[in-house]
C-alpha cells in the first residue's frame, strides 16, 4: 500500500460536517478536491489544495484517478512546496509523458527556487555564476560557453554599473555572459539575450534598509534566478535559437569604499547617472546588462528584476509587471504567460519615462528624492532602463518580479520563492 496520501479530484460537494462551498477535504480514501465548472478557479483551488495538504503536516502526496492534467498536477506541486524541501509529490500514471515534461520541470523550478531559498553566506556574485553555469552545462552540454568578469574585468570591460554597487563587498561584483549556440557555428546570431538583475544581498547601502526590510533581502537576486531557471526549462523544451545569457551580480553593501548620494557613474555609452538612492541599485546593474546585450547584437531582450516595490503595490503578488515599448513583443509575452497560466500585467511605459529622474549635475539621477520612488516608481525604473535598451526598446520586454518571492506563507504559496516567470520568459524563448 502507498505510503502517499491519494489526491483526487470530485465532482461530488463537500461533506455535511463541512461549513462553506467547494473547497477539499480529507476522507477515507485520502484527500479530495472539489471540481469547478472555471478552469481558471478549478486550478486556483487545487493550488489552495496543496497548500492546505503542506499545512497539514502531509510529507508526500499522489495524484490519483480520473481529471488530472498537467496543468492541475503543477498547480498541486505549486502549492505543495515545502521550503525545508522535505515534501514529496507523485505524478499520475494515466500519461507516462506528462508525467515526465512534469518532473523535467518541477526540477528545473525547483532549482531556481533553490537559488533564492539559500542564505546569503552560500549565495554571492560569483558562486550564483558558478552555480548556473554548472547547472546549464549539465543540460546544454558543448553547446554552453562562458566568460565571467570579476571586479578588475568589470573594470576593465568598462561595466561601471556592477563594479560601483558591488565594490564594498569582500565577495567581489560578478557578470556572467553564457553563450547557448545549438548551431555550432560561432557567427550565428543571438536571437535573444537573457539578463538578470543578480543582488545576492541588498542592504540598501547608505539609504539602508530598516532590519524588518533586510530579512528577505536574499531574494533580490531573483531575476537571475528566473532568466537561469528560464533557459534551462527551454532547452529541455527543445531550444534551437542561440540565447545569452548575462548575469548582472553584486552584494549591495556599505564599507569606506561605497558608493554615496550625489555620486556621479558614467556607463560605457556615455550616460551619466547621479545617485540619489543607494537602494535603487538594480537599475543600475541592469544597465550594464542591457548595454552588454547590444554589444553582442542580440535580436531580442528580456530582462527580470526584483526591481521596485511599487510593482506589488500596483499588481500584488499574484502578479509579475511587464514593461515594453513595444507592443507586438509585449502582446507575445502576454500571450505566453497566459498559456503557462501564470498572471502577467502590463503597466505603463513611455518614451518620456525615461526623464522621469532628473539630475542637475547628470544626464538622469537613478530615482526620484522621495521614499519609494514617488508616484509612477516601477514605470520611472523602467523608463531609466529605457535609456540603456538598444534601438530605443524595440524587441525589449522588462518584467518587474513582483510575484517571485513570498516573505510569508499565504493561502497558494508557501514562504520563499515561486518561481513564478520561468515558465512564461521560457515559452517566450520558443515561439516564434
Amino acid at each position: 500500500m502507498s505510503s502517499a496520501v491519494q489526491v483526487r479530484l470530485t465532482t461530488e460537494g463537500l461533506p455535511a460536517a463541512y461549513k462553506g462551498q467547494g473547497g477539499s477535504f480529507f476522507n477515507e480514501q485520502g484527500f479530495a478536491i472539489v471540481a469547478e465548472q472555471d478552469e481558471g478557479q478549478m486550478l486556483r483551488s487545487i493550488q489552495q489544495a496543496g497548500r492546505k495538504l503542506d499545512q497539514a503536516g502531509v510529507g508526500t502526496i499522489e495524484a490519483t484517478g480520473q481529471g488530472w492534467t498537467l496543468e492541475r498536477q503543477w498547480a498541486l506541486a505549486q502549492g505543495f512546496v515545502d521550503p525545508k524541501k522535505r515534501n514529496e509529490i507523485r505524478w499520475s500514471t494515466d500519461d507516462v509523458g506528462v508525467a515526465e515534461q512534469l518532473q523535467a520541470m518541477y526540477d528545473t523550478v525547483a532549482w531556481a527556487r533553490e537559488l533564492v531559498n539559500l542564505p546569503p553566506q552560500d549565495i554571492y556574485p560569483e558562486s550564483l555564476c558558478t552555480r548556473v553555469i554548472d547547472k546549464l552545462k549539465s543540460i546544454g552540454g558543448d553547446a554552453v560557453s562562458y566568460r565571467l568578469l570579476r571586479e578588475e574585468e568589470l573594470l576593465a570591460d568598462g561595466w561601471m554599473g556592477i563594479h560601483t554597487v558591488g565594490r564594498a563587498s569582500m565577495h567581489r561584483p560578478t557578470m556572467l555572459q553564457l553563450d547557448f549556440n545549438p548551431t555550432g557555428d560561432a557567427d550565428a546570431e543571438v536571437d535573444t539575450a537573457l539578463i538578470g538583475k543578480g543582488i545576492t544581498f541588498d542592504s540598501g547601502g547608505y539609504s539602508i534598509k530598516p532590519s524588518e526590510g533586510m530579512i528577505a533581502m536574499k531574494c533580490d537576486m531573483g531575476g537571475a534566478a528566473t532568466v537561469a531557471g528560464a533557459l534551462a526549462l527551454a532547452i529541455q523544451r527543445g531550444l534551437k535559437k542561440r540565447v545569452k545569457l548575462i548575469l548582472c551580480c553584486a552584494e549591495n553593501l556599505i564599507d569606506g569604499t561605497a558608493y554615496k548620494l550625489g555620486d556621479i557613474i558614467t556607463y560605457k555609452n556615455g550616460q551619466t547617472v547621479e545617485i540619489f538612492n543607494t537602494d535603487a541599485e538594480g537599475r543600475l546593474v541592469l544597465a550594464d546588462g542591457l548595454l552588454a546585450a547590444g554589444e553582442m547584437g542580440a535580436k531580442r531582450i528580456i530582462d527580470a528584476a526584483t526591481l521596485t516595490g511599487a510593482a506589488q503595490v500596483a499588481v500584488g503578488q499574484e502578479y509579475n509587471a511587464l514593461f515594453a515599448v513595444d507592443d507586438a513583443y509585449a502582446s507575445r509575452a502576454l500571450q505566453a504567460a497566459s498559456a503557462e497560466n501564470e498572471l502577467l500585467w502590463r503597466l505603463p511605459l513611455a518614451p518620456w519615462h525615461k526623464d522621469q529622474c532628473p539630475s542637475n549635475f547628470a544626464d538622469t539621477a537613478n530615482s526620484r528624492p522621495v521614499k519609494g520612488g514617488g508616484a509612477g516608481g516601477a514605470s520611472n525604473a523602467a523608463g531609466f532602463l529605457l535609456r540603456f535598451a538598444p534601438n530605443d526598446g524595440a524587441n525589449w520586454l522588462h518584467f518587474d518580479l513582483a510575484a517571485a518571492y513570498r516573505k510569508e506563507g499565504e493561502k497558494l504559496f508557501n514562504a520563499g520563492a515561486t518561481g513564478l516567470g520561468i515558465r512564461t520568459i521560457a515559452r517566450t524563448l520558443l515561439d516564434d
